[in-house]
């Protein structure tokens, strides 16, 4: 029952986030409309928009007190199906034979992952998770990410590797720790909340400093491969890389699947494989949505025979560019 509980709060957090990012691109797509534009967060639709997402977001912590990490992190797949269906109805997009195929392979992997998901205790004390924390596979886990994060920072930083791959596998390792942390703090936070008090220890300090230090460096990265490539790549690929990660932190550190038979690992991770096509599926040709930004034409130029025309770069700080430019042009 209280790993149910932890599904539903789940689903239903994610869904209520799909809510919101809807709720968010109508009221830019009022705003847009208007002949005379204000700024976002003057918007109420658009702060009714975050505050769902901030209601989704505590749902999704409290369900890690009460569920395996390995089946809350797959469960994100909800706000994929959700924000597909709600778009639909209230943005008036169009379905897509693809949108009913993705969703169908999705609802039918989660299916499977609630079904053979493990059974494990989710009371997780303070001394537990200290034990956790020093336990040799823990350690050799926590120095190959170690190892593996400084590799991708330094092609990163130095070579200036902006590839989406290394960008979001950042994320990922990252995310990993973040997942761990979150369940630590969520589960002392609801035994101390039944009476057995967790919060004198100072592991629960720790946790929450590597939750809020791998959170941030998380955001940082996703936001550069936001900003570089089109949403529809980083949706899915981040959605497979950080549940991977997710559910690979959750065996190691938390034993999950410690005496679960081989079965059901096996349809368990056949459902994470349904749910990964699924989300592909939906995000596989998907048209972004840009303004339409005309070519400005700037007439005769002293000294040249043809013009250049000017184009708009929405990712750069210029307005734009000169086709074959020197400094007497600029």
């Amino acid at each position: 029952q209280t790993q149910l509980l932890g599904v539903l709060l789940a689903a239903a957090s994610n869904f209520l986030i799909s809510v919101s990012l809807n709720i968010q691109k109508c009221s830019h797509l009022r705003l847009a409309c208007r002949t005379e534009p204000k700024p976002y967060y003057t918007s109420k639709l658009w702060w009714c928009g975050i505050t769902l997402l901030g209601l989704g977001e505590v749902g999704n912590f409290i369900a890690y007190g009460f569920a395996p990490i390995a089946l809350v992190a797959p469960l994100g797949c909800v706000s994929v199906i959700g924000s597909v269906f709600i778009s639909v109805l209230f943005l008036k997009k169009t379905m897509r034979a693809a949108d009913i195929l993705g969703g169908t392979l999705t609802v039918t992997g989660t299916y499977l992952l609630v079904t053979f998901a493990p059974n494990v205790p989710q009371e997780l004390t303070a001394r537990q998770v200290q034990n956790y924390l020093v336990s040799w596979p823990f350690l050799v886990y926590s120095i190959l990410e170690i190892i593996i994060f400084c590799i991708l920072l330094y092609f990163y930083k130095r070579k200036s590797v902006k590839h989406i791959v290394v960008l979001l596998m950042m994320v990922a390792l990252l995310a990993s720790m973040t997942v761990i942390a979150v369940k630590a703090v969520a589960s002392m936070i609801t035994l101390s909340a039944k009476g057995k008090m967790q919060l004198t220890y100072t592991v629960f300090y720790i946790m929450i400093v590597l939750m809020a230090t791998s959170c941030v460096f998380q955001v940082k990265f996703l936001n550069q491969a936001m900003h570089l490539y089109e949403t529809t790549a980083v949706v899915p690929i981040n959605f497979v890389f950080f549940t991977t990660s997710a559910i690979i932190s959750g065996v190691i550190f938390y034993r999950e699947f410690q005496s679960a038979a081989l079965l059901s690992v096996f349809m368990f991770l056949f459902g994470c494989l349904l749910s990964f096509l699924g989300v592909f599926v939906i995000a596989r040709n998907k048209n972004e949505e840009h303004l339409k930004m005309p070519f400005i034409d700037c007439g005769l130029i002293p000294g040249k025979k043809l013009t250049g025309k000017i184009q708009p770069d929405s990712r750069s700080s210029h307005y734009g560019t000169l086709n074959n430019e020197d400094d007497s042009v600029k």
